[in-house]
């Protein structure tokens, strides 16, 4: 059994790279994935039923650009109503993501860790196959559970497009 692999669909510093997984599209139902908390609890997609899931993808918050981004969602996320939930998943260990959560004062994001499986990284397509990361993307889901934007960032080290992510989000939210 091996999994679908999509070449050059984006770059990692001006290489083009393979990642794994199906492309994740708009409309389509959010598929179902299982990580964990900085406290080792196994998280899937149905802990967050009946809410609008913003979904930050990043390789690695002990990057530059992955810093900037977690920090500018959890900014964001304390302007956002109860019933969205903003989270973070990356392949860095719990440990690791539990001690950045706490040196960045970051309280306003659940930080969540695909390192085990890369159970999230393949059901979204976002898996890194030459790095074993995860690629940069935002994923929105609302309350029933079907994806409402999709970015997957074309180069690894740039931002996504957090304005356009946090307009979709917040049409979604009250729609």
């Amino acid at each position: 059994m091996s999994d679908l692999e999509r070449k050059g669909v984006v770059t990692f510093k001006g290489n083009p790279i393979t990642l794994v997984g199906a492309e994740v599209k708009t409309g389509q139902k959010a598929p179902d994935f299982k990580v964990l908390s900085n406290g080792l609890a196994e998280v899937t997609l149905a802990d967050f039923k009946g809410k609008t899931l913003l979904i930050s993808v990043v390789p690695s918050l002990d990057t530059p650009v992955c810093d900037l981004q977690t920090k500018r969602f959890n900014e964001e996320a304390s302007k956002l109503p109860a019933d969205v939930a903003v989270v973070t998943i990356s392949v860095d260990l719990p440990f690791a993501q539990k001690r950045w959560c706490g040196a960045s004062s970051a309280a306003k994001i659940q930080t969540l860790s695909d390192h085990r499986e890369t159970s999230f990284g393949k059901a979204y397509g976002a898996v890194i196959k030459e790095l074993r990361l995860l690629t940069r993307a935002i994923f929105i889901i609302d309350a029933d559970q079907t994806v409402r934007y999709v970015e997957y960032v074309s180069e690894v080290t740039q931002h996504p497009d957090y304005d356009k992510a946090l307009n979709a989000l917040k049409a979604g939210a009250k729609a």
